[in-house]
């Protein structure tokens, strides 16, 4: 069906022409009609399908012509890319309308969003926890909503969001449009569905996800020590183009991406420990062919279009087959084609198994001619993780048997220090039996004081006016005499 034939505004048209939107994908086809009537909408649509305009051209054709400065739509979303690509897709859209939208997600400053709130942008695509953050302050009110679309539903779900798409749904309006698309329909979102939607249009709601048809499958059977000097060959050969390589963790992502980077492949690596500004480049830079290949995990496997992505790598085999069909979806998108290819190691036959069941097909095994099976590499590409548990707790358990002997150390100096300090203090007492006050000048006849100093301990003191003093001198201390023998007041 062309999409002429969606009597959306000539600006829309005008901007699917441009993108080079000639006839619409089956989910748009189906999706579009209801939703530019109003209904709820229940869609179970594959990755790669054309879902984003599906929901986005109904709900810029319902803005066109509404006053401006009230945010109307709001789009969830489970990862910041998949809002960042949302958004850049809206600008394309509505690039001849006056609608505007802004992406809400973590890892970025919160002003220019929260100016987005204060604005009233037309749509706004939010993952749910920074939403949540927002709606914490005074400012971040949608009392004016009328569309909401959940994008992506089961991966919110697995990302564990639904407790917090649930606290989003308390700041929204009861009464609105909602839109709901999910690649699966797992028990809970059954459930939430029924919460949400209300007579809703249902579309492929008991359709078996499995890869699109342009996407051409093969598999790899090879040690796991051998996974990273296979793809480097596959490379280098030429049978392996630009590609998304998926890892099953952040840290065989790393390896790999080190591993790439020693060999010359040019390469970026895009995983939830990264930073905003470090996967926004990543990715960037692997759109625009800086990078050849861009090693990841899950977190893009959903959602993220690549235009003309030759080829997908399982450099691990998914556990689920779900995360298979999602992973091998970012290749042959829109109709076009695309390989993907699983490498797959002995102890990874029972997870392949339950994708081929899952697909109802066996996938085809590849044996790289000239390609040495037996060889052992130079040195490990990764240290298994019982190797890596022992290791840290060995190192923690040296660190802290250095740290008590340091402090033994430091208790047994301070007690020596402490007897040393109170050894030289009964020293200096035995030492000397002087008084430590200065003795008092004697007083003249005449009232002023005799400045001659005391010379010795002599030891006597002056006890209740008494002229005698130690030494026997006479006269020292009477009235009107002067000091001249030897005490104290000489």
């Amino acid at each position: 069906m062309p999409f002429a034939a969606f009597k959306l505004h000539p600006d829309l048209l005008r901007g699917t022409r441009e993108l080079g939107f000639t006839r619409a994908t089956p989910i748009q086809e189906q999706a579009i009609p209801p939703a530019l009537e109003g209904r709820d909408l229940l869609a179970c649509a594959m990755t790669g399908s054309g879902k984003t305009a599906a929901f986005l051209l109904p709900i810029l054709n319902r803005l066109m012509g509404k006053p401006r400065g009230t945010t109307r739509a709001l789009i969830l979303t489970p990862t910041r890319e998949l809002a960042a690509q949302i958004e850049d897709h809206l600008k394309q859209l509505a690039v001849h309308t006056p609608l505007s939208g802004a992406a809400i997600f973590g890892g970025v400053g919160m002003g220019p969003q929260e100016h987005a709130f204060r604005s009233g942008v037309d749509v706004l695509i939010a993952t749910p926890g920074r939403l949540l953050d927002h709606f914490k302050q005074p400012y971040a009110k949608l009392s004016g909503l009328e569309v909401l679309v959940l994008d992506e539903a089961d991966r919110m779900l697995d990302m564990g969001f639904l407790p917090d798409i649930k606290r989003v749904l308390k700041h929204l309006p009861a009464k609105r449009q909602t839109l709901f698309f999910s690649a699966t329909m797992p028990n809970p979102i059954i459930t939430l569905t029924k919460e949400l939607l209300h007579n809703p249009a249902t579309i492929n709601l008991e359709r078996k996800s499995t890869p699109a048809i342009g996407i051409r499958q093969a598999v790899y059977a090879v040690s796991q020590e051998l996974k990273p000097s296979l793809f480097v060959e596959l490379m280098r050969r030429g049978d392996i183009g630009n590609v998304i390589v998926f890892t099953r963790t952040k840290h065989r992502a790393n390896r790999l991406a080190d591993y790439l980077t020693a060999e010359g492949v040019p390469n970026a690596k895009i995983h939830g420990n990264r930073s905003q500004a470090q996967r926004t480049e990543a990715l960037e830079g692997f759109k625009s062919g800086r990078y050849r290949c861009l090693v990841a995990t899950d977190i893009v496997a959903r959602g993220i279009d690549v235009e003309q992505l030759e080829h997908v790598v399982n450099f691990d085999v998914p556990h689920l087959p779900e995360d298979y069909i999602h992973r091998v979806g970012r290749t042959a998108r829109a109709d076009a084609t695309g390989d993907a290819f699983t490498f797959v190691s002995p102890e990874e036959e029972t997870d392949l198994s339950a994708i081929e069941r899952a697909i109802s097909k066996r996938l085809p095994r590849v044996i790289v001619p000239g390609f040495d099976y037996a060889t052992k590499p130079k040195q490990r590409f990764e240290v298994p993780i019982a190797e890596r548990i022992a290791e840290i707790r060995s190192r923690k358990s040296e660190e802290r048997k250095r740290a008590k002997e340091k402090a033994e150390r430091r208790a047994a100096h301070g007690a020596g220090a402490a007897g040393a300090s109170r050894g030289a203090g009964s020293s200096r007492s035995s030492s000397s039996s002087a008084p430590s006050r200065p003795a008092r000048p004697a007083a003249s006849s005449d009232g002023r004081s005799s400045s001659a100093p005391a010379a010795g301990s002599g030891g006597g003191r002056r006890r209740g006016g008494s002229g005698r003093s130690r030494g026997g001198s006479s006269g020292g201390g009477r009235p009107g005499g002067s000091s001249s023998g030897g005490g104290p007041y000489r």
